[in-house]
């Protein structure tokens, strides 16, 4: 019998499908919620895809052959873990495949709010080629890169702002040995120390119970008001409300955000209308090479599982 490998996404990802599937396989593509998937889901022994909504009890009633749920995406939290560890269908994550671009996005929101890009962008394309008055802006050479969550993207961001010149100090609930912090040239700090000492602060933690608001009004407020925050992450590892209070007060001078605590965010939310932020669509992790690492990554685990072989990259809740 020749099993099926079930890929959902949009049309984009969707279309690089071919030139990267594996042999002996029959490959089902589908766009989201489309009939495609869901008259393909019974005869499905792997699921490949943007399909981290997907994992509740229903799925595995739906596609009961299922032998890996192999997501695109790096983040999980919209899928149902109970229902996962209940199924025994291992539940793998990217591999790392969009750690190269959320880790220069990253770094590129820390430069661009403190150079304070976007207002310079809009002085010049109104015709004020100096602006009311010369922005103040920053320079990150000397300056302290406090990273919090030191996994695969955290130490390509570290790695980055060494390059540029920064100090990095880091803060994880799985501390590195101090002769990998050498190795590295980074140190680890409490998260008190982090937040009181950073001059950016970026942001690289899952979203769980114990991350959701971790960054709250009583942690803005032991950071430098001269400081950058940075999130590429989940949106409510932040308190949102509370972080818009800070900026628009000037209690921090700026931030870069690419997620938040409603996605899309409304057209009314107040961060929109702050003129020391940056703000992405939760593009930080899709880019053309990113795509075909993910791809290239879920098809390599759907052979490994195939073989008999253990799936890689199972989420760490689940091992």
């Amino acid at each position: 019998m020749v099993e099926r490998i079930l890929v959902v996404g949009p049309k984009d990802t969707l279309s690089m499908v071919d030139d990267l599937a594996p042999k002996g396989f029959e490959i089902v593509k589908a766009l989201h919620n489309s009939p495609e998937q869901k008259a393909a889901l019974p005869g499905t022994h792997y699921f490949v895809g943007f399909i981290q909504q997907y994992v509740n009890p229903q799925l595995f009633k739906d596609a009961p052959h299922l032998r890996l749920i192999q997501m695109l995406s790096a983040g999980y939290d919209k899928a149902d873990l109970e229902a996962a560890r209940k199924s025994k269908v291992p539940l793998c994550a990217n591999g790392g495949a969009n750690s190269t671009a959320v880790s220069e996005h990253a770094m590129l929101l820390a430069l661009a709010v403190s150079r304070r890009i976007i207002i310079q962008h809009t002085n010049v394309t109104a015709g004020r080629w100096h602006g009311n008055s010369p922005p103040q802006v920053h320079e990150v050479r000397d300056r302290v890169m406090g990273i919090i969550g030191l996994g695969t993207i955290g130490k390509k961001v570290a790695r980055l702002a060494l390059a540029f010149g920064m100090k990095v100090h880091y803060y994880d609930i799985s501390r590195l040995k101090e002769e990998q912090e050498d190795a590295m040239g980074v140190r680890f700090r409490l998260l008190p120390e982090i937040l009181r000492t950073s001059d950016i602060v970026s942001l690289h933690v899952p979203l769980n119970d114990s991350t959701h608001h971790m960054i709250g009004p009583q942690e803005l407020a032991m950071m430098k008001k001269s400081a950058v925050i940075v999130n590429t992450s989940r949106g409510p590892v932040i308190d949102e409300k509370a972080m818009t209070e800070a900026l628009s007060k000037g209690n921090l001078f700026g931030a870069g955000l690419d997620v938040f605590d409603e996605e899309p965010t409304p057209p009314d939310n107040p961060l929109l209308k702050l003129d020391n932020v940056v703000l992405t669509a939760h593009l930080a992790g899709p880019t053309w090479e990113s795509n075909i690492t993910r791809l290239r990554n879920g098809f390599d685990n759907v052979q490994r599982v195939a073989r008999g072989e253990p799936a890689l990259w199972v989420v760490p809740e689940l091992l």
